[in-house]
């Protein structure tokens, strides 16, 4: 018998409730609704993946026209990861879930790029510290128990969080909210180190999405299959890296 409509507290409106695939593993995608989000929701669809993805309220997504077209296959959530509240309540919603990967894409950038960082407001500032840095490691402190010791969890960072690689400036505060997620999920992976589970930052490259630009050398098709080869050949390896989009380890 059909499972009959649920309403989740983690959502502004009431949802139909799905029946995933009961043998296919699950990844919760936070920040799916467009861009490199929604693309790595359809790649892990078409891997035999379940998906449940977030979205912000308000609008109808590309994340809403993928679940139409495999029903029952994506679930799709409300959750703006710099309000605590949603993430306590999308908490809830899931509760009893197994989340074989907790990947958290969700991010952002100042409105000049150029901006110096002495220069920057401080509501810019921690707007973008809050939404890259702090949100995410939020989102992960909250769902790490959903995820089992042999799944995996990341999060999008960059290779602008490279400290080391960083000969060219510019982006300063982008860059800087990059490094201080790096640290946070560094320090995460040093607390819960006895869980021996795998996780992994993605340094994705410069793709032509709304954050990256239309002068992006990369485009989404090319490059999500690869992200998504990354996070899947981590599985089963513990510890954390901090990964390029080829897989190769990008330096602190």
């Amino acid at each position: 018998m059909a499972t009959p409509p649920r309403t989740c507290t983690a959502c502004s409106a009431r949802t139909e409730a799905v029946r995933p695939v009961p043998s296919a593993p699950t990844i919760l995608l936070v920040g799916a609704s467009r861009g490199l989000g929604a693309a790595m929701a359809a790649e892990f669809l078409g891997r035999g993946w379940n998906v449940i993805g977030t979205v912000r309220a308000g609008s109808r997504t590309a994340l809403h026209a993928l679940a139409e077209q495999r029903p029952g296959r994506v679930r799709i959530e409300t959750l703006d990861i710099n309000e605590p509240d949603q993430i306590a309540a999308l908490r809830g919603c899931l509760a009893g879930r197994t989340l074989d990967i907790l990947f958290v894409n969700a991010g952002t950038t100042t409105h000049d790029q150029a901006v110096r960082v002495g220069d920057v407001s401080l509501e810019e500032f921690v707007r973008v510290m809050a939404t890259n840095a702090l949100g995410p490691m939020r989102v992960i402190e909250a769902l790490q128990d959903l995820v089992p010791a042999d799944g995996l969890i990341g999060a999008m960072s960059s290779g602008q969080g490279s400290i080391a690689n960083n000969e060219t400036g510019m982006r300063e505060v982008y860059r800087g909210s990059k490094a201080a997620l790096n640290m946070f999920m560094r320090s995460f992976a040093a607390r819960e180190a006895a869980c021996q589970r795998a996780m992994v930052l993605l340094a994705p490259g410069w793709i032509r999405t709304d954050l990256g630009g239309p002068g992006a050398p990369f485009t989404i098709e090319e490059s999500v299959p690869l992200l998504v080869d990354v996070l899947l050949s981590k599985r089963g390896m513990p510890g954390l890296q901090y990964l390029d989009r080829c897989g190769r380890i990008v330096p602190w």
